[in-house]
């Protein structure tokens, strides 16, 4: 009976909000769509990170980059692309292999970052559409209001009810999906953290064999 009065009270703000309420709800279905893909698109992205440099820290630290490198383009994470862009260049020079990683990290930092730039758009979008609808509620209590040509509560409540619902629900959305960015960009930040260190050890390891064959 519970769940049934709360489906029925939404029900209620929903028709209450008026025709802005349409693209609130576009807004959140999206933000909702976006949070979920990319919480498992890092969860996973992260994960095979951590694999891959379980195995080949280790190689690379002992020099031994031809095993290094197979195991990176077997790996089909994030820090193996930027890796084995790395690796295959190993004998061309320090140089050489830092111009690669940075080329390939390019391209890896911006899927990571892909979806983060719609999280941001519709934690903005979603109380300027608020915002709209308080605008249209007041036209609305005003124009009430003038066809009366006498102030009433019962001729302005309709349009401020619509203002106000129309402004809680731009700002309930957007901030749990202001929320959800902030910490995507975070996981995103410390990602690319643990990929610059393994590297910076793989450079230095290119370093010390390059040193070795002079």
């Amino acid at each position: 009976m519970l769940g049934s009065g709360q489906e029925l009270r939404l029900g209620d703000l929903w028709d209450s909000g008026g025709f802005m309420m349409w693209p609130l709800g576009i807004c959140l279905a999206l933000g909702l769509l976006i949070i979920v893909w990319k919480f498992f698109d890092l969860a996973l992205k992260s994960a095979s990170n951590r694999k891959l440099f379980k195995e080949v820290d280790g190689l690379i630290a002992q020099q031994r980059l031809d095993q290094a490198l197979s195991l990176c383009e077997e790996s089909k994470s994030p820090a193996g692309n930027i890796l084995s862009a790395g690796l295959r260049r190993y004998k061309e020079g320090t140089t050489r292999v830092t111009q690669a990683i940075e080329n390939a990290g390019t391209i890896e930092v911006s899927k990571l970052e892909r979806g983060l730039v719609w999280l941001a758009t519709l934690s903005n979008v979603a109380p300027l559409l608020g915002f709209l609808g308080t605008v249209i509620g007041m036209i609305q209590a005003f124009q009430a209001i003038e066809i009366a040509g006498e102030v009433e509560a019962t001729l302005v409540a309709g349009g401020i009810k619509v203002a106000l619902i129309t402004t809680a629900t731009g700002l309930a959305i957007a901030i749990p999906i202001n929320i959800a960015h902030n910490y995507f960009v975070s996981r995103v930040d410390r990602i690319v953290i643990d990929m610059e260190e393994s590297a910076q050890k793989m450079i230095d390891a290119v370093h010390a064999v390059e040193r070795g064959t002079v």
